[in-house]
C-alpha cells in the first residue's frame, strides 16, 4: 500500500514539474517572439524619415503586453500578445530605402508600404526577409532597379503590387508560377521584355498598363517590330556596312573566277521578284504589277518600326472627340489632350497644328524619341496619321511643365523647396548625360527649357521635345541614321548648346525668374554669383551654401565661351555632390 501511494506521488510529482517546464518554455519562446516584433517596429520607426510625425504613437517606452498592437498602422494576432500580424503605413509620407528590420517581426503575413517615398532597391532576398508574406504592397513609391528573382519564392503571396515605381528590365518569369498570386500589378513602371505565362489567367492588359516595351499575352504579340525597336543602332550600321563590304568582296572573287553570268542573272532575277512581291503584298496589291506605294503610307509603315500606330477613333473616343474637357495645354506644335482609353492608360495626345507644315517635326519626334528608352525622358507611347492629321501620344504627367509650377504662380512655386529643385536638376542632367555620353551614338537635344521638362506624380523630371535633336558620331560629325534623316549637320546642334541651355534652367530653378529677367537688374552671365541672386523663398534654412554652389554651376554653364562650359557628366557629378548636401 505504502509503494502504491510512493508511486502515485511520484507519478504526480514528474507530471507536474513536467507541466511548469512546458509552461516555462512557452513563455520563453512567447517573450522571444514579442521581443523579435519590438526591435521589427523599432529599427522600421529608425531607418525611415517620418516629416508627418505619423509614427509619432510608436512610443517603446511602454512595456506592457499588447501595447504595440495600439501602434498607429499595426495589427496583430492577438490584442494582447506582442506578436505582429500586418503592417499597414499607405500614405504616411514615409522616406527611405526598403526597411529590412521589418524580418524580424516573423510572424508578419502582410506589409503595405504604398504611396510613400521609398526609394532604392527591392531587397534582393525578399524571401528570406517576408517568409510567410500573403500580400506586399509597395506602389506609388520611387522604388527603381530590377524585380528580384527571389521574390518568385514567397510561395505564399496572394498581392503584389509592384505598379507606379521607377522599375526597370524584365519581370522574372518564375513570378507567373506563383499558385496562389490572384492580384498583380507592374504599371506606370519602364519595365520591358515578355510578360510571364501566368497561372491565374485573370491577371489582365491593366496590370502592365504604360510600360509601352511589354508584350506577349495578356498584351499585343511580341512580333519582329519589337525586337526592331531595341536593336542598337550604331551596331545596326556596322552590320551593314560589314555587309556590304563581304557582297563586294564576294563579288570580286565571282568577278575574278568567272563565275557563270547565266546563273548570276537567274539568281538576282529572282530575288528582285521576291522583293517586288513582299513589296506588293504590304501595301495591299495583289498583283506585283500595280503602282508602288505612296511615299506616305511607305514613311507610315516605317515610322510604325519605332512605335506603335495608334487608331485615330480610339483616340478621338478617349477625348470625347478632343472636347476643351480634356484639353490640359497648348504645346509649341499643337494642343495637348488627356486621354483615357478602355484598357485604362492614361495618355497625353498631342494634336500637331493643322496650319503648319510640321510633318519633318513629327517624322523627327517618332525617328529619336521613339528609340530612346531612360527614366528621364518622356516615354513616346505611339503615333497617328489621320489624313491631314497628325498625332503624338505620350505617357501622361500629372504635375505639367516645371514652367508652370516655377512661374505660374508664387504658391506653386513655393511648394518647391530647394531639395525638390535639386532632385529635379539632377534628373534632367542624368537625362542629357546619358544622351551625350550614354549612348553609342550620341544625342544633342538642342532645345532644353523648363518648358519642355515635365513632371510624374513623384515631381520626376522627363524631358520631351526631340524634335530638334540630332544622333552624333563620336568624333562629333553628324549622323542621319536609319529610315529618315533626324538632322542635317548644324554647328547650332552642339553639346555645348545643351549645357548653356541647361545652365538657364538651373538659374531659374534657383532664382525663380524667366530666362528674359535674368538679363535685367544683375546680369548673372557677366558677373561671380552671389545669394542677392537667389530667391528669397530659399534662403535661410540652412542650405544657403549649397544654394551659392549651385548657382555657380549654373552661371559656369552658361559662359560665353563654348570651351569654357563643363561636360554634362560634370555638370552631373557636380549636382549629386550639391544633392547629398555636401559642400567642396
Amino acid at each position: 500500500m505504502e509503494k502504491t501511494n510512493f508511486r502515485t506521488r511520484s507519478f504526480f510529482f514528474i507530471c507536474t514539474f513536467l507541466g511548469f517546464l512546458l509552461i516555462l518554455l512557452s513563455k520563453i519562446s512567447v517573450c522571444s517572439a514579442a521581443e523579435n516584433d519590438f526591435y521589427c517596429l523599432k529599427s522600421i520607426k529608425d531607418s525611415l524619415q517620418d516629416p508627418f510625425n505619423n509614427l509619432g504613437s510608436w512610443d517603446f517606452n511602454n512595456v506592457t503586453e499588447g501595447f504595440i498592437c495600439r501602434f498607429s498602422g499595426i495589427n496583430c494576432w492577438h490584442d494582447n500578445e506582442n506578436k505582429v500580424l500586418s503592417i499597414t503605413l499607405s500614405n504616411y509620407g514615409l522616406i527611405g530605402e526598403f526597411p529590412r528590420g521589418v524580418r524580424n517581426c516573423t510572424s508578419l503575413t502582410n506589409l503595405d508600404l504604398s504611396g510613400n517615398k521609398l526609394y532604392g532597391n527591392i531587397p534582393s532576398d525578399i524571401s528570406v526577409i517576408l517568409d510567410y508574406v500573403v500580400i506586399l504592397d509597395l506602389s506609388y513609391n520611387t522604388f527603381s532597379g530590377n524585380i528580384p528573382p527571389d521574390i518568385a519564392n514567397c510561395t505564399y503571396l496572394n498581392f503584389l503590387g509592384l505598379d507606379n515605381n521607377n522599375l526597370e528590365g524584365e519581370i522574372p518569369s518564375r513570378i507567373g508560377s506563383l499558385l496562389r498570386l490572384r492580384t498583380f500589378s507592374v504599371a506606370n513602371n519602364y519595365l520591358t521584355g515578355a510578360v510571364p505565362s501566368f497561372v491565374n489567367e485573370q491577371i489582365t492588359a491593366k496590370s502592365f498598363e504604360n510600360n509601352p516595351e511589354f508584350c506577349g499575352k495578356p498584351l499585343k504579340g511580341c512580333e519582329n517590330s519589337w525586337i526592331w525597336k531595341h536593336i542598337d543602332r550604331a551596331s545596326f550600321i556596322k552590320a551593314f556596312v560589314v555587309g556590304w563590304v563581304l557582297f563586294f568582296t564576294l563579288a570580286l572573287v565571282l568577278r575574278l573566277f568567272q563565275f557563270p553570268s547565266k546563273v548570276i542573272n537567274k539568281i538576282v532575277s529572282f530575288n528582285k521578284w521576291k522583293l517586288r512581291v513582299k513589296e506588293h503584298l504590304t501595301s495591299g496589291s495583289d498583283l506585283p504589277g500595280e503602282e508602288d506605294l505612296s511615299s506616305s503610307n511607305h514613311k507610315i509603315l516605317r515610322l510604325q518600326k519605332f512605335v506603335t500606330r495608334m487608331s485615330f477613333g480610339e483616340l478621338e473616343k478617349a477625348t470625347s472627340g478632343f472636347s476643351e474637357n480634356h484639353l490640359v495645354g497648348n504645346g509649341m506644335l499643337g494642343k495637348v489632350y488627356k486621354a483615357i482609353l478602355p484598357n485604362g492608360w492614361t495618355l497625353a495626345i498631342k494634336k500637331l497644328n493643322e496650319w503648319e507644315n510640321l510633318e519633318d517635326e513629327f517624322v523627327s519626334e517618332i525617328t529619336t524619341l521613339g528609340g530612346l528608352r531612360h527614366r528621364n525622358l518622356l516615354p513616346l507611347i505611339g503615333f497617328c496619321a489621320e489624313k491631314e492629321n497628325r498625332f503624338l501620344v505620350y505617357k501622361y504627367m500629372p504635375n505639367g511643365s516645371l514652367h508652370e509650377w516655377l512661374h505660374s504662380n508664387e504658391e506653386k512655386a513655393k511648394i518647391l523647396d530647394f531639395p525638390l529643385r535639386v532632385k529635379m536638376a539632377l534628373g534632367i542632367a542624368k537625362g542629357l548625360a546619358w544622351l551625350h555620353h550614354g549612348y553609342e551614338l550620341h544625342v544633342t537635344h538642342g532645345s532644353i527649357s523648363t518648358r519642355c521638362i515635365l513632371l510624374d506624380q513623384n515631381f520626376e523630371p522627363k524631358i520631351s521635345n526631340f524634335w530638334e535633336a540630332k544622333f552624333w558620331s563620336k568624333n562629333d560629325t553628324a549622323l542621319s541614321w536609319s529610315l529618315f534623316p533626324v538632322a542635317e549637320y548644324s554647328g547650332l546642334g552642339s553639346y555645348k548648346q545643351d549645357i548653356y541651355c541647361f545652365g538657364v534652367v538651373l538659374l531659374e530653378l534657383v532664382t525663380g525668374k524667366e530666362p528674359h529677367e535674368l538679363t535685367s537688374s544683375r546680369n548673372l552671365f557677366d558677373h561671380s554669383p552671389c545669394l542677392l541672386d537667389a530667391d528669397r523663398d530659399l534662403l535661410g534654412k540652412g542650405v544657403d551654401d549649397l544654394i551659392l554652389q549651385f548657382l555657380e554651376l549654373a552661371c559656369t554653364c552658361v559662359k560665353f565661351f563654348p570651351n569654357e562650359r563643363p561636360t554634362m557628366l560634370e555638370v552631373y557629378d557636380t549636382l549629386r555632390t550639391v544633392s547629398q548636401g555636401r559642400t567642396d
